[in-house]
């Protein structure tokens, strides 16, 4: 599961969500399912870690689940 963290690191962002999403290499539309909970991600998901790159989070701090 996606973290607060991540959640609120991604709206204060400078950059609008597309923006995010394609410079992390996915398409918007796969951030929002992602985000609204329309597609479940694993843990190690890399399409979340790479936003989470982009928003200087670790791969730890990007899902809730994770130790």
């Amino acid at each position: 599961m996606i973290s607060k963290k991540f959640r609120d690191t991604l709206r204060l962002h400078h950059n609008r969500h597309y923006v995010v999403a394609q410079q992390a290499g996915i398409h918007p539309s796969t951030l929002s399912k992602l985000l609204n909970g329309i597609e479940n991600p694993s843990e190690n998901d890399p399409r979340v870690i790479a936003i989470g790159e982009i928003l200087e989070l670790s791969p730890d701090e990007c899902f809730s689940s994770r130790k």
